[in-house]
């Protein structure tokens, strides 16, 4: 395994995000094809932790929280060549250093993920909702 640096405070790029998702197995449910959106997933991101492999973009957390209760652990992306290495472990745990000693962390599982979480500790939660963009309600 290379040497894989962690950072709490590195920027990265709209592209970089992009090409990330594109070689994880985020990019069939991300908006990939928006850089506008891509820029304010990064940009409003209470907690982003990225893992480099020299100076390349290999995995990255992203959360949005209240850093007390709960943090919504809205991506968790590596690369698929480095899938396997405990990147995507030591990512939650580096977010986990940025939250409260009580906040608890809340995902949506990509659909082969699913397996994944439960030997992290997860627990599964059937009564998540999901209420799409086109969804509007009259007045």
């Amino acid at each position: 395994m290379a040497n894989i640096h962690y950072s709490h405070s590195a920027s990265i790029s709209v592209e970089q995000m992009q090409d990330l998702l594109r070689r994880s197995t985020l990019a069939a449910r991300r908006p990939v094809d928006r850089p506008d959106i891509i820029a304010d997933m990064i940009r409003h991101a209470d907690v982003l932790v990225t893992a480099w492999a020299e100076r390349q973009l290999v995995g990255i957390a992203r959360s949005l929280t209240d850093f007390s209760y709960v943090a919504y652990l809205a991506d968790l992306a590596v690369d698929q060549a480095w899938q396997r290495q405990g990147i995507g472990k030591q990512l939650m745990a580096q977010t986990r250093t940025r939250l409260g000693p009580n906040c608890r962390l809340v995902l949506l599982a990509a659909p082969d993920a699913n397996d994944y979480y439960p030997r992290l500790g997860f627990e599964h939660n059937p009564r998540a909702w999901m209420l799409s963009a086109e969804v509007r309600w009259a007045d």
